[in-house]
């Protein structure tokens, strides 16, 4: 126990996608050119919305949140990742990795409630359009997004916190490309079975109880629309919902295989894939999701480029 964490100041190495260097420049120039695309299409998408009257909307006003979100989410992981893959060390400070780990799950939790309230109020919008002005007023949607960011904060210091307080074995060297929970407990002394279902039910409740809420909102929305009987109006729904829904199972899927699952289940080359499509790919395609397929914001595009 010597050589828990009884010395903060001890490094943790991270192994990073492949724990052999072969191909760091080609992943580094390809990470690079995703994250370049992430922060283009989301800065982008939120410079439009605040300046576009059209789109000072509630819906507008939660989809520039997600783009917020989503420029700090693949900015907590990458940066360090993309300097791992030109460096010989890949080391990160105790500090670094229990403040990427804390701010990592904050935007990971505020993303999934996020989402889970944009799906609400597109079936407020659509299923239940006259009470769209009182059930998604302006105060209701700040609360939303506060109430996102800060139940998802805590649930965020309590694990960072009880993880990085438990004895960490000789070995540091973190079997993944950023500093994570699930890939941090294999290094811990004790059994930490008791602690997996805390985080257990932490997912259930801040990735799967929004996800089902999505699911079912879509699903009414999709009634009501075929209710209507207009075909283009059909054909547009089920393109809308679906391409929504494609992306949101994108990032709940792949984030409930890694929170919900026992350490000794775990894989850490799939984890590591895996981690790739929730923490890069998805902020990558939401903002082209979101904005490409919407007319509105096409039109505010055309109209800020002249």
């Amino acid at each position: 126990m010597e050589t828990g964490n009884h010395s903060c100041g001890t490094d943790f190495t991270l192994v990073g996608l492949f724990q052999y260097g072969h191909m760091d420049t080609f992943l580094f120039t390809v990470i690079a050119i995703l994250f370049a695309v992430a922060l283009i299409g989301n800065i982008t998408l939120v410079h439009l919305i605040r300046l576009d009257q059209r789109l000072h909307t509630p819906m507008y006003f939660l989809l520039s949140q997600l783009s917020i979100i989503d420029m700090m989410y693949i900015s907590t992981t990458v940066p360090k990742m993309a300097v791992n893959f030109l460096s010989d060390t890949k080391a990160i400070s105790f500090v670094g990795c229990a403040i990427q780990a804390l701010v990592f799950l904050t935007l990971g939790g505020s993303e999934a409630l996020l989402l889970g309230f944009m799906s609400y109020d597109r079936y407020i919008a659509i299923c239940r359009p006259l009470h769209y002005p009182v059930l998604m007023s302006r105060k209701i949607c700040c609360s939303m997004v506060a109430g996102a960011w800060s139940s998802s904060s805590v649930n965020a210091l309590v694990h960072t916190v009880y993880v990085f307080h438990l004895p960490f074995c000789g070995s540091r060297m973190v079997n993944h490309f950023f500093c994570e929970v699930p890939s941090l407990l294999p290094l811990v002394c004790e059994d930490t079975s008791q602690y997996e279902h805390t985080v257990l039910m932490s997912g259930l409740l801040i990735l799967l109880l929004p996800f089902l809420a999505i699911l079912a909102s879509y699903a009414r929305v999709l009634v009501v629309v075929f209710q209507m009987g207009s075909g283009k109006g059909q054909s547009r729904a089920v393109s809308t919902c679906s391409s929504h829904l494609t992306v949101a199972s994108l990032f709940y899927v792949t984030t409930l295989s890694t929170y919900t699952q026992p350490h000794s289940l775990h894989s850490p080359g799939r984890d590591k894939v895996v981690a790739v499509l929730y923490s890069i790919v998805t902020p990558v395609l939401n903002p082209f999701i979101y904005s490409l397929r919407n007319k509105e914001v096409m039109g505010a595009l055309r109209r800020q480029m002249g």
